[in-house]
């Protein structure tokens, strides 16, 4: 890439608002997925006895739904983050490649 426009991206007040939107929402719903994912190790490992637990008659314990509670909250917050990019992201994104025509 040309050097002169890569100036002129890196230039541009829409490629900072993008770029510091972008990592910010990414690096809050990548908290969101530890505190899930880590908090039902840390209940597998140190609360067998309420993941061990039955729910009514049957054989269900408590970690299968939970378990399916985390997979359930990945699809979740990847159709949160595609929602947002295909909306704001990728619009900060044409705004960038107008001007870098222009």
């Amino acid at each position: 890439m040309q050097d002169h426009l890569v100036q002129k991206i890196k230039s541009d007040p829409n490629y900072h608002k993008l770029v510091k939107a972008r990592s910010g929402y990414g690096w809050w719903l990548t908290l969101a997925m530890l505190v899930v994912y880590y908090g039902y190790i840390l209940l597998i490992a140190f609360n067998k006895e309420f993941m061990a637990t039955k729910l009514g008659a049957g054989v269900m314990t408590w970690g299968i739904p939970l378990g399916l509670f985390v997979i359930l909250f990945t699809v979740l917050i990847t159709g949160i983050y595609v929602r947002r990019a295909n909306s704001e992201f990728d619009e900060l994104t044409e705004a960038i490649k107008a001007k870098v025509k222009a």
